[in-house]
């Protein structure tokens, strides 16, 4: 007795030992790299611009406004909060599973036989009325969470919670990052469309001097013709950038939820480049981006979900109770009732189920490996979003000065042309609307570099994972 009272022992400590494994919690992987992610814009600094607040990325009080109205109105925004409601009311029914289950259903019944006649000699045979009986029963019932069933289940909710709270974070993120390019391309827009209505009255003007100057036989009709055709070319331009600027205006609109109407906006200028313009540690992507967050937290899934597939083949503890009031004991109805109560306990150890438990356990390790690989390749597709981000940026900036310098040069060539034109026979009009053109075509060309640098910011912080309250 005493040795199989030690192998018990023995087996029981064995079996707990080798359980222990499913109480832990998710780690990250060690070969999981972030060395490098960055390329050579990798820095050391421990504040990053995903750090910032967008309050503190995005400072012109009108674009705030727009960003604000969107985050409380925006219809994906406020499906992603009640997906994190229902991820919420998950987990909190994960974590009331390690409770007994108490259910109580009461039962009453009226029975008996009757002479319609009410004859004397049946009367014992038939009853003189119904016969009552009534129960209360109520039944509980445990599983003891011997092997973390219960446990990874709670955990797997918690990562299911975590993920939807990710979601929001991305589409936050994504609002707040369309929202600001929406907004300052309208600004872009303005300031093309003021380049281009200046440039339509100095067209205007040319096309009546080169008219004159045909009829004092300077001119000839080619030239004529030709700035003509520049003229109409820029008001259809006009009318296309009207175009433009009302349907990002729609766009916008939509995107806060609100019907079409006129967005009040500053200029470009009001944008300011954070001084913080870097990318931060590696951790620091893996922590704000959500979709990178998102990968990892695929893994910490498939990481309970294989610790649940491993205790399936570890016994089942069930503990039921049941207890009821009743007047019904047996044939016998007596009246009052008496209490039934019984305990049960049951141990269940798989022993053969035909192969599924193992099958379950081989295929929640490949998931395992396969959300492994998929999030080692989010953090690489991360670290090449910043590369190019960062890349972006410095190339705008460096051509900033360029075209600048393009600018005051051709501005200079016009003035001279034209002065040219007026004291000596040199140059004729055609070669002043030249000049002209070179010089339209740079200060757009300089606007749409200033936005360059604007929008390619934005995608930087974006992909840093910025926006996050």
């Amino acid at each position: 007795m005493k040795r199989i009272s030690f192998l018990i022992v023995n087996f029981s400590f064995l079996v707990l030992l080798t359980g222990c494994g499913l109480y832990k919690n998710y780690e990250r992987p060690a070969d999981i790299s972030t060395q490098g992610i960055y390329g050579d814009n990798q820095t050391g600094d421990s504040l990053g611009l995903g750090d910032l607040s967008w309050r503190q990325v995005f400072t012109d009080p009108q674009l705030q406004h727009l960003i604000e109205t969107t985050l409380a109105q925006n219809a994906n925004m406020r499906q992603a909060d009640l997906r994190i409601q229902e991820a919420q009311n998950n987990l909190r029914a994960a974590k009331l599973a390690f409770l007994p289950s108490v259910a109580l259903s009461p039962q009453g019944t009226i029975s008996g036989m009757w002479d319609p006649s009410n004859r004397a000699e049946y009367k014992g045979i038939m009853g003189n009325g119904a016969t009552k009986t009534y129960a209360i029963p109520v039944a509980a019932q445990w599983q003891a969470d011997c092997f973390g069933q219960l446990r990874n289940a709670k955990k797997g909710s918690e990562v299911a919670v975590e993920n939807m709270q990710t979601v929001r974070q991305a589409v936050q993120t994504s609002l707040i990052a369309n929202v600001a390019s929406m907004y300052y391309t309208l600004c872009m827009l303005d300031e093309q469309l003021s380049v281009a209505r200046t440039t339509s009255e100095t067209w205007k003007k040319n096309l009546e001097v080169t008219q004159l100057l045909m009829q004092a036989g300077q001119s000839n009709k080619a030239a004529v013709a030709s700035t003509e055709a520049n003229y109409w070319a820029i008001l259809a331009n006009l009318v296309d950038i009207e175009a433009s600027i009302e349907n990002v205006e729609e766009a916008l609109c939509n995107l806060m939820g609100e019907t079409p109407h006129p967005i009040s906006r500053s200029s470009m200028d009001s944008f300011q480049v954070p001084e913080l313009c870097v990318t931060g540690v590696p951790v620091s992507i893996l922590s704000r981006r959500p979709d990178v967050r998102q990968a990892e937290l695929a893994l910490a899934s498939a990481f309970y979900a294989t610790n649940q597939a491993r205790a399936a083949f570890y016994p089942a503890l069930n503990i039921s109770a049941n207890g009821q009031y009743t007047n019904s004991l047996g044939s016998m109805v007596v009246n009052p009732g008496g209490i039934i109560a019984a305990l049960v306990g049951s141990l269940t150890q798989p022993l053969f189920a035909q192969g599924k438990l193992r099958a379950a356990h081989r295929n929640a390790q490949a998931e395992m490996e396969v959300a492994k690989i998929g999030f080692q390749q989010k953090v690489l597709d991360a670290g090449l979003e910043v590369c190019r981000a960062m890349d972006a940026i410095n190339d705008a900036r460096e051509k900033e000065e360029l075209i600048a310098n393009q600018v005051r040069s051709l501005s200079d060539a016009v003035e001279a042309t034209e002065a040219l034109m007026k004291h000596s026979n040199q140059v004729n009009y055609l070669n002043v609307l030249t000049a002209q053109s070179s010089l339209l075509n740079a200060q757009l060309s300089e606007i749409s570099n200033k936005f360059d640098v604007i929008s390619n910011t934005i995608d930087l912080y974006q992909a840093l994972g910025g926006g996050a309250e």
